[in-house]
This record gives C-alpha cells, sequence and structure tokens, in this order.
C-alpha cells in the first residue's frame, strides 16, 4: 500500500509541475491583451513583460543546479512551490509595470527549478520499468496546462482587470505540489544505507534483478565538481556531449519556429479567422496531449533511443516538406509591431492574427522569448509563442456591458468588424488559395511535425538528462544543458526572420530538415539505450566505456 501510495504521489508531482509550467507559459497570451491596454504598454514594454520569464529562468539554469544538488531534490521543489507563490501574489496584487516584470521574472524563475527538480526528483523515486512513464508525465502536464491557460484566457478576456485571476489561479496547483511532496520522502540518493525505512519500500518497487544489483554493489555516491563535466572522469565529458546534442538538436530542428505559422496554414486550408485561430490553439494542443501519451506508453518498452530517432525522423520529413510545399506556395510574411497602447492603435491590433505569428518574433507584442519558454517542457516547449498569439484573436469577441475594460475596447470591435468585411474571403488575392493540395500537405506535415516533437524530442530529452549524470553532479550537470536549450531556443527565435531575409523561406526549413538529419545521426552513434536499467547500473555503464 505504501509503494502504491509513492507511486501515485510520484505522478501527482510530476504532473502538477508539468501543469504549472505550462499554465504559466500560456496565460501570458490572454493577460498581454488586457495589460498592454491597462498599463499602456509601448512593443518594447511588451518584450520586456514577456522576456522577464526567460530572464528568470536563465537565473535559475545557473543556480537552481545547486540548490538542487547541496539541498536535495524535495527541498528543491518545495522552494520553487513558494517562489512561484510569491511571484503569484505579486502578479496579482501588482499596480505598476515594474512590479509586473518583478513578478515575471520572480515566476520564471520558480517554474525553471521546479522543471529540473521534478524531472530528477521523480526518476531516483521510482523503479527502472516506471522511469519513463512518470518523468514523461511531466511533459503531459505541460501540454494540459497550455491548454487550460487558454480555456482561462477565454473565459477572463472580457472581465475588467482579468489578468489578475489569471495570474492568481496558478497558486492552486503550486499549493496542490507543495502538499503531495510533504508526504513523499526524502531524496533517495541522500540516503546513508539500503536499510532505511524509505529504501525498503522503494527496493519493492524495483524487480528482482535490480534488488539482487543493488545487494551486490551497493551504490556509494561520489562527490564532483563542476569542472569535472568537461574532465574525462567517469566518462563526464561523453554524458555533456549527449546532454548539450539532445537540447540543442531539440531546438535546431526548428521546432520554436514552426508552430508560428500554424494560423496562416489554417486560413490557407479554408478555416475563416476565429475558427482558424481556435483550432490552432486548441486543435494543436489535443494532438500535443495524445502524442505525449503515446510517449509515455511506449518509453519504458520502445526505449528512449528508439523514440528519439522516430520522432526525429519524421521531424525531418515534416519539415522538409513544409520547406518544399512553400517554395510553390509562399507565406506572406509581415514584420511590423503596432502596439495598443492609444485607441487608434485599435485597428492594427485588431489585423495582429492575420500575420503568421512567427513573423512578429522579435517585434510583435507576443515576442519570441515565450516561445524561448516553452521549449522546456519539454520541461518543451514551443506552442507556447505560436499558440498564444494564434489563440490571442478570439479574445476580443462579444463583450460585457458596463464593464470599463470593455469600453476601452469599443474601438478595437468596431475596427475589427470594418477589417473583416474590408478584406472579405481569406482567399482574396491570396496566392494559398490556388494551391489547395500543398496547403494541405503543409498542414499534415505541420501536424506530423507536432507529434513527432511530443512524442520524441519533447519528452524523451529530459527523461535522458535526468538518467545518464551521476546522482552527486546530476542537478548542476541537468542546468548547465538546460541554459543551453534557453540560449538556443532564444537564438533560433530572434534570428528567425534574419535568416528568412538573407536566405528565404523555403530555406529555412529545408536547413531545419538537415539538420533533423544530423540530429538522427548523432542518436544513433552517442545516445545509448537506457529503459529498464536503475540508475546505478547507467551510470556504470557510462564509467565503463570508453
Amino acid at each position: 500500500g505504501r509503494a502504491l501510495l509513492i507511486l501515485l504521489l510520484c505522478a501527482t508531482v510530476s504532473f502538477l509541475g508539468g501543469l504549472i509550467f505550462g499554465y504559466e507559459l500560456g496565460i501570458i497570451s490572454g493577460a498581454l491583451l488586457q495589460l498592454q491596454i491597462d498599463f499602456h504598454l509601448s512593443c518594447f514594454k511588451q518584450e520586456i513583460l514577456v522576456s522577464a520569464v526567460l530572464i528568470g529562468a536563465l537565473l535559475a539554469s545557473l543556480v537552481g543546479g545547486i540548490l538542487i544538488d547541496r539541498h536535495g531534490r524535495r527541498r528543491a521543489i518545495l522552494v520553487s512551490n513558494l517562489v512561484l507563490l510569491v511571484g503569484s501574489l505579486i502578479l496579482t496584487l501588482v499596480r505598476s509595470f515594474i512590479g509586473l516584470v518583478i513578478g515575471r521574472m520572480t515566476v520564471g524563475f520558480a517554474i525553471s527549478v521546479s522543471s529540473m527538480a521534478c524531472c530528477i526528483y521523480v526518476s531516483e523515486m521510482v523503479a527502472a520499468h516506471q522511469r519513463g512513464l512518470l518523468v514523461s508525465l511531466y511533459e503531459a502536464g505541460i501540454t494540459v496546462g497550455i491548454l487550460l491557460s487558454y480555456a482561462l484566457n477565454y473565459i477572463f478576456a472580457d472581465v475588467d482587470e482579468g489578468w489578475r485571476y489569471m495570474f492568481g489561479l496558478a497558486i492552486a496547483p503550486a499549493a496542490m505540489q507543495f502538499l503531495s511532496i510533504l508526504f513523499l520522502p526524502v531524496n533517495p540518493v541522500k540516503l546513508s544505507s539500503w536499510d532505511s525505512d524509505c529504501q525498503k519500500v522503494l527496493i519493492q518497487l524495483e524487480n528482482t534483478k535490480d534488488r539482487e544489483v543493488a545487494k551486490q554493489e551497493p551504490y556509494k555516491e561520489k562527490h564532483y565538481s563542476f569542472l569535472d563535466l568537461f574532465r574525462t572522469r567517469d566518462n563526464m565529458r561523453r554524458r555533456t556531449l549527449v546532454g548539450l546534442g539532445l537540447v540543442l538538436f531539440q531546438q535546431f530542428t526548428g521546432q520554436p519556429n514552426v508552430l508560428g505559422y500554424a494560423s496562416k496554414i489554417f486560413h490557407s486550408v479554408g478555416f475563416q479567422s476565429n475558427s482558424s485561430a481556435i483550432l490552432a490553439s486548441v486543435g494543436l494542443g489535443a494532438i500535443k496531449v495524445v502524442a505525449t501519451i503515446v510517449a509515455m506508453a511506449f518509453a519504458d518498452k520502445a526505449g528512449r533511443r528508439v523514440l528519439l530517432m522516430a520522432g526525429c525522423v519524421v521531424m525531418a520529413i515534416s519539415v522538409t516538406t513544409i520547406g518544399l510545399t512553400s517554395c510553390i506556395a509562399p507565406l506572406a510574411m509581415a514584420r511590423d509591431c503596432k502596439a495598443a497602447a492609444d485607441p487608434n492603435a485599435s485597428h492594427r491590433l485588431s489585423q495582429h492574427f492575420l500575420t503568421p505569428v512567427a513573423s512578429q518574433a522579435a517585434v510583435s507584442p507576443i515576442p519570441p522569448a515565450s516561445g524561448a519558454v516553452k521549449s522546456q517542457a519539454s520541461p518543451g516547449f514551443a506552442a507556447s509563442r505560436s499558440l498564444t498569439n494564434v489563440f490571442a484573436s478570439t479574445q476580443s469577441r462579444g463583450v460585457v456591458p458596463d464593464s470599463s475594460l470593455t469600453q476601452k475596447r469599443v474601438l478595437a470591435g468596431q475596427s475589427k468588424k470594418e477589417t473583416v468585411e474590408s478584406t472579405g474571403s481569406p482567399f482574396g488575392g491570396d496566392p494559398w488559395a490556388e494551391h489547395t493540395v500543398l496547403n494541405w500537405i503543409t498542414l499534415l506535415s505541420m501536424m506530423a511535425f507536432v507529434s513527432a516533437f511530443s512524442i520524441g524530442f519533447g519528452p524523451m530529452t529530459w527523461l535522458v538528462l535526468s538518467e545518464i549524470y551521476p546522482a552527486g553532479i546530476r542537478g548542476r550537470a541537468f542546468a548547465f544543458c538546460n541554459s543551453f536549450n534557453w540560449a538556443a531556443n532564444l537564438l533560433i527565435s530572434l534570428s528567425f526572420l534574419d535568416l528568412i531575409d538573407a536566405i528565404g523561406f523555403s530555406w529555412m526549413f529545408l536547413l531545419y530538415g538537415l539538420t533533423g538529419v544530423m540530429g538522427v545521426i548523432f542518436i544513433y552513434l552517442f545516445v545509448p539505450e537506457t529503459k529498464g536499467q536503475s540508475l546505478e547500473e547507467i551510470d556504470q555503464q557510462f564509467s565503463r566505456k570508453r
């Protein structure tokens, strides 16, 4: 009974950690629509506000690993919950722009520490044959959290100062996770022997083979310095190569930007504007949830290596297909940012959803930073920016009488109506309308890309990272790779439009496809299979191989 309770609590902690992460990334979409009006935010201030989460997350990557290794995974999760509580309260009560930035930085710090600590803690708490399922549950929580945030964005869209409720509701899952982990034991690798009550319960979760190995070769925790990550001791340099390779290929295969064109692709196959926005956000989000569930089911059966290679192959084929079809049916591009700091800007805001999200990257009210944040979902991912902007178009529908917020948006609604009427059919004068078959191929390729990422790189990258490092440096190593993940994602997002200007949209996506092929080769040559092995066996396997 106690073993089952530990499993259920581990699953709860993993899922809630992901849900909080996804919720905080997605909720800024609806909140920003109101904040840019209530606080008269310029484009620059909007970029700062959304980028604040990234800044906090980068800071967490620098110091979070030390916290996790020195003070334990369980305590790090508890601290992250408390920090998130503080950040959410700041955002709920704040009345200045500076306060908003500080609150979002605090939240970014909290979710970054939590993402690292949750994956490591759960991987160490459960048996080898259950580790893939429960760690992947974190990724599933992220996708559900994003969908939940968009639902609440829709509900509070016309509520006066509804953004306060959006930010404040994050307190509920954080409190639930805090209470759940209080009933879990201290990190098993921090225990001095295999004879403690906690460890006896954990050994019961292991199969006979794992139990015999544990008895014959008691695991002794070694102490490492940060510089050991780059030395040959216990083959640490190869482990670092595997970790960095996975997070970099996860980003350079183009996942921060592919979903950015979701809205445009949905328009191209005949959906009206609002339908396109809803389907692009909720529909693709649902696809990610289903694909992540598939990854959870097969992580401990097919193995991490197989899912990584299969997902990377499909991603490479998908982005190559998008690149080839865009040669014939090119996407329209736009780079301008239109702030809604005054009523006259509302007309331009109403046209915001008609622009491909990725094309708004570095200058839009939802800048690339939010996309950068999502990819950690991976602790992933990058649906945040794309689905954020896509869904935003639905939130200026119906109004609430006698609302001060509504009065602020009257001109926006009128201008939107005029804009839609003036444009008529979404296909009017659009070259995409002449290539229906290619448009559907592009749409299916995008769906395949989303599914492949959610099966492969999305959950598996962080599962492998939580397994391949020794316990004594696991937190710092995870944080080190995590910092490269954030940095690479930001680089991809910020350079996307400049690269398109330089080499063209089609060649950009063909380059992503080539990177995917290189990723497959890298996984085949360097990434070992870790399914069914205890963390001690994985460590010994890496230590022996040169």
